[in-house]
């Protein structure tokens, strides 16, 4: 192989090969089409929102017989299957200015034009033999890395939970920051994602150990349809607000800065709503002072004593959790 040149691309274009039958979707080494509909559904939801997909890679033919060019897909068939398939109307996708899914025939005349003059990146490789393209596939369809739990939900799934979850941790993200509750590692890994899906399965199922079985559960029960996406979502709004408009020290700089321990703020404050301003930074003071208090645990009151060593041991068990949120409650009334 000669090189891999890069050059950039449209939507247009993919069209246009498939309507010339310039494009050759399955060479041998390809597997067949495999994507779900969320999944697909996913993808344009991203092309529609500008954000970036992987390049697409080609080789070049000239087929004599027909005097024409042919285009043969080495990595990227599925991403083009869904987009041609989009066009012809074989599912829905969310577009950011409808409040709904949406077919290709439901979008303004702009927004078709825009998805079609959406830029796609695409490398070329020159003079590949069949070696070369099978070694390329390889190497692109290879993992570098171990992914931890939240990373595999994130290559398993694509429907509309995963999408919710990943909206809202990462509208968030100057929150985190602010807060200190994440590092740039964490975010980096999907911490924040993990930390915003266990808030979300708890809000609906009441509070429950941590387990990675169960988010799989919610996940995957949850991939078609997320129907309780407008509730939960006024609930995150309605405690986050209220987070932000307290002074950033009053949790970065205490107790609550702890993941586990910010965890339980976020559920109590779902279900104290009156709890705000001054009042909740009075009570997150107060409760910052108790814990770090002087005295050795086993010379503190029972509340007092129980919430410290449910803060320091085991912190993602149901016992822990309870304990914190019951202590947490007291100070929101």
């Amino acid at each position: 192989m000669d090189r891999v040149d890069y050059e950039p691309l449209i939507v247009q274009d993919l069209i246009n090969w498939e309507k010339h039958q310039e494009l050759k979707l399955s060479p041998w080494y390809q597997r067949r089409s495999v994507w779900t509909t969320p999944q697909k559904s996913y993808l344009l939801n991203t092309l529609f929102e500008q954000k970036p997909v992987p390049t697409l890679y080609f080789r070049h033919n000239v087929d004599l017989e027909q005097d024409k060019s042919l285009r043969e897909v080495v990595d990227g068939q599925q991403r083009i299957r869904a987009v041609l398939e989009y066009i012809k109307g074989d599912f829905s996708a969310f577009h950011p200015d409808r409040k709904r899914k949406v077919t290709y025939d439901e979008l303004s005349s702009d927004q078709k034009k825009r998805f079609r003059a959406t830029k796609l990146s695409g490398g070329w490789l020159l003079e590949a033999t069949d070696a070369d393209v099978i070694e390329v596939f390889g190497r692109l369809n290879s993992v570098a890395k171990t992914l931890n739990h939240q990373e595999k939900r994130n290559a398993d799934f694509s429907g509309e939970f995963k999408q919710f979850c990943l909206h809202e941790a990462a509208s968030r993200v100057s929150l985190w920051r602010d807060l200190e509750i994440f590092t740039a590692n964490d975010i980096a890994r999907m911490q924040e994602i993990e930390f915003i899906s266990d808030v979300i399965l708890n809000m609906l199922e009441g509070l429950s150990d941590f387990s990675n079985s169960k988010l799989n559960k919610i996940y995957t029960d949850n991939e078609e349809n997320f129907q309780e996406a407008s509730d939960i979502k006024k609930r995150l709004d309605s405690v986050f607000s209220r987070i932000v408009s307290i002074s950033p020290s009053t949790i970065r700089d205490t107790i609550f800065s702890r993941k586990p321990v910010f965890f339980s703020l976020v559920l109590v404050l779902d279900e104290n709503p009156h709890a705000k301003g001054r009042k909740l930074e009075d009570a997150l003071g107060k409760i910052d002072a108790r814990f770090n208090s002087d005295k050795p645990p086993n010379e503190r009151p029972k509340a007092d004593s129980e919430f410290y060593e449910a803060c320091r041991a085991s912190t993602q068990r149901i016992a822990s959790r309870k304990v914190r949120s019951r202590y947490i409650s007291k100070f929101m009334n």
